[in-house]
């Protein structure tokens, strides 16, 4: 049995939404893996530092013991969680990790307000002001409880909004309704329900509903204001359906979208507080660069390092893979024009495919042209998070006061040094 065999064969049981029942499955692939030829192998420096499980959202199911067997079996050089707004599962997946080996880390995304930007949109489309924005290598879901709590309103306050969406799409796809209780909570094994959940649960009850596809097809087309046609095709595409419900009904112009409040999202100064608090790094999220609040890259990275931001993640996937060459052209330039921007600052560049959709790549194609000559820059960022996640129980994380007295304010010294850290050492 080869690595990826021995993957399916305990997929169900690592997908469980029972925690045992996973743990049982991590300790069966460790002792398994052993046996399979790709234990002689080795990593290869392909990785993935952006992976959302099922505590938010994975597009293909997957659970943080699942994440890590899987990055073992394919023997990457890294591997990273990233959840909305909660660390559920962080210790279940530090754990798998370092019981296989791993370099691995964990983070938490969210949306935050960056008063400097209110009258510009940044890196979520149609919202002035507001910006996904990441902390990562926290090393435990056990915070102070200053920070417990702060976490715990960023949760409340996503799953308001959540809850909130679904209240105002039930009148428009009546008779189709969703209980939000008893209907999208469970399709999450903590409580954490995003819009896709949403979206996943309203195609599940239309097709009880309207177990006659004819019938079914009619009654999407009405109520997406789509061709018949197109309906038809996209109910047998359960993905492409989804997608059609988030975008029709979720997003601005439709009955579910409220423009965003301020007033709900955290202070991005708030935010990197309670990052670094909890032993974290601030982490940029980056779009494409073509947004009024990301055209000028020197500009962002002022702000952010004003705030405390140390390193720069980038979804590389969504800013080169296009098959009209002049988009993909501009996305491109944009592109190396912010990798290149942080190189000269010294700051840390990692990347990852997100995962929050069917779809997405499990990993980035960094043979690609587009990506391939800044592949040094990409495994010196995952190799520098790894090394924080491993040193910053020790007091030795990449902001620790420890970094600070033995390079001061020599970035390239404090970078070359826990990059070799990192790719001398695992988890394990």
């Amino acid at each position: 049995m080869n690595a990826k065999e021995l993957l399916e064969s305990l997929h169900q049981r690592l997908v469980s939404f029972n925690a045992v029942e996973r743990k049982a499955a991590v300790l069966e692939f460790k002792e398994k893996f052993a046996e399979t030829p790709e234990a002689q192998t080795t990593e290869t420096t392909c990785y993935n530092l952006h992976c959302h499980t099922f505590f938010s959202f994975n597009g293909y199911g997957y659970s943080p013991s699942y994440l890590a067997c899987w990055a073992k079996a394919e023997r990457l050089f890294a591997v990273g969680k990233i959840e909305f707004d909660v660390l559920d599962g962080a210790d279940e997946f530090l754990d798998a990790a370092k019981l296989l080996n791993l370099r691995a880390a964990c983070g938490v995304e969210s949306r935050v307000v960056i008063s400097e930007l209110a009258d510009k949109v940044i890196n979520s489309p149609g919202e002035p002001g507001i910006a996904y924005h990441l902390g990562i290598g926290f090393t435990s879901a056990e915070i102070p409880a200053e920070q417990a709590a702060f976490l715990n309103k960023m949760k409340q306050a996503a799953a308001d909004r959540t809850r909130g969406i679904v209240g105002r799409v039930n009148p428009a796809l009546a008779p189709l309704e969703l209980d939000f209780d008893s209907e999208v909570l469970p399709l999450t094994p903590a409580g954490n329900a995003t819009e896709r959940h949403v979206c996943a649960a309203y195609a599940a009850k239309a097709a009880k509903m309207f177990p006659d596809e004819a019938e079914r097809a009619q009654f999407w087309a009405s109520k997406l204001n789509i061709p018949l046609e197109e309906a038809q095709k996209q109910i047998t595409n359960k993905v492409k359906l989804e997608g059609t419900i988030r975008s029709k009904m979720m997003k601005s112009g439709g009955p579910g979208y409220v423009k965003a409040d301020p007033a709900s999202f955290p202070a991005l100064k708030a935010m990197n507080d309670f990052t670094i608090a909890c032993g974290a790094v601030p982490s940029i999220a980056w779009l494409d660069g073509l947004s009024a609040g990301e055209a000028d890259p020197d500009a962002l990275l002022d702000l952010h390092e004003s705030y405390g931001c140390a390193l720069f993640n980038l979804i590389p996937d969504r800013n080169w893979n296009f098959p009209d060459p002049e988009v993909k052209a501009k996305k491109v330039a944009a592109m190396h024009k912010m990798i290149d921007c942080c190189v000269r600052r010294g700051m840390p560049v990692f990347v990852g495919t997100e995962m929050n959709a069917f779809g997405q790549k499990l990993v980035d194609t960094f043979s690609e042209p587009a990506l391939a000559d800044y592949m040094d820059v990409f495994l010196q960022g995952a190799a520098i998070v790894t090394a924080h996640t491993i040193l910053a129980p020790q007091g030795r994380g990449f902001l620790s006061d420890w970094a600070k007295k033995q390079f001061g304010s020599d970035r390239k010294a404090r970078n070359d040094w826990f990059a070799e850290f990192g790719r001398k050492n695992h988890l394990g």
